[in-house]
């Protein structure tokens, strides 16, 4: 059976400032920056959709079954609401996943926010319909789901940050970053996102254009 790619909801990237040097000058403060075009904010991960129904089977020993998990979670995931486009500021670069990922420091509206935490609710539903108890213990130890915070960072992964040495050695005048607990600023910019979707959302089960 094919294997199904990571799934998740999220914002795409339109633009980052309002020329693209705007977005170059990110390489100043990390390497590999990565193509505009594929930059997006992620709002809720769900992972692996069979590793997630594999969590659940697990968790309700066996009460709910990995295939009615995974066809539950699609369907779900498929009614979800749309959040309109939007846009948000980057004053700073961060680090995420261990030190390993850095990322635009996204200031984004109240909406924004409200609706990431509906996403999080509608889990807590969704979870409850799979026979889930303790909810927030599950979503805490999914490996599916992978959370390792329990609030949400609004954040835009650019590439993997450079050393701290050459960040202080090769910055300077007006606009150095200054380091402070693994985040540097930048000089501001704009960031607009597109409607929420779906990533990878044509190979859920069920879909006409997706795996059967």
């Amino acid at each position: 059976m094919l294997r199904l790619p990571r799934i998740t909801i999220e914002v795409p990237v339109l633009g980052v400032g309002t020329k693209p040097a705007d977005y170059e000058q990110l390489a100043a403060y990390a390497d590999g920056l990565r193509r505009p075009q594929g930059l997006h904010m992620t709002l809720l991960h769900i992972g692996i959709l069979e590793d997630f129904a594999a969590d659940v089977a697990d968790w309700t020993k066996g009460a709910t079954d990995p295939g009615e998990a995974t066809v539950m979670t699609a369907e779900w995931l498929r009614a979800l609401p749309v959040l309109e486009g939007f846009s948000g500021t980057a004053e700073r670069l961060v680090l995420f996943g261990g030190g390993r990922v850095s990322g635009l420091d996204v200031e984004v509206p109240q909406h924004v926010r409200d609706f990431q935490v509906s996403l999080v609710q509608a889990l807590h539903g969704l979870l409850d319909d799979l026979l889930v108890d303790n909810p927030d213990d599950f979503i805490l130890s999914s490996r599916a789901l992978g959370y390792r915070y329990p609030r949400w960072h609004p954040h835009v992964a650019v590439g993997k940050p450079k050393s701290p040495g050459y960040l202080k050695e090769s910055q300077p005048g007006e606009h150095r970053s200054r380091e402070r607990s693994g985040s540097w600023e930048i000089r501001p910019l704009t960031v607009e996102f597109g409607p929420s979707q779906i990533r990878n959302g044509q190979l859920l089960p069920g879909n006409s254009d997706g795996v059967p």
